[in-house]
């Protein structure tokens, strides 16, 4: 089994910071794409940032300029680093990763991690 493992929310006023991580846990398995997507309340889940094994990214357009992603190949982690926070990036940040075990793609998602911008 892999399980994703996410940290790093917390609170934070407008124009902070947050620094997000997951790991990923397990073993046979091999991670093609982490994204990181996020869910504020009564709105639907939004792509965030996206990077593949390779290191090619793609970054909302909400967000390009304030957050980059990253992600350690032989740790199994990925990082979300958000500057110049504000207050509509409040949400549920939750992380996600296409990889492949015992030959078959899977796609496996976390439980989230809560960021607040407030003031």
């Amino acid at each position: 089994q892999v399980q994703l493992v996410e940290s790093g929310g917390g609170l934070v006023q407008p124009g902070g910071s947050l620094r997000l991580s997951c790991a990923a846990s397990g073993s046979g398995f091999s991670i093609d794409t982490w994204g990181w997507y996020r869910q504020a309340p009564g709105k639907a889940r939004e792509l965030v940032a996206v990077i593949t094994r390779g290191g090619s990214t793609n970054i909302a357009g909400s967000v390009t300029g304030r957050f980059t992603i990253s992600r350690d190949n032989a740790a199994n982690t990925v990082y979300l680093q958000m500057n110049s926070l504000k207050p509509e990036d409040t949400a549920a940040y939750l992380c996600n990763v296409v990889l492949v075990m015992r030959g078959y793609p899977r796609t496996v998602w976390g439980q989230g991690t809560q960021g607040t911008v407030s003031s």
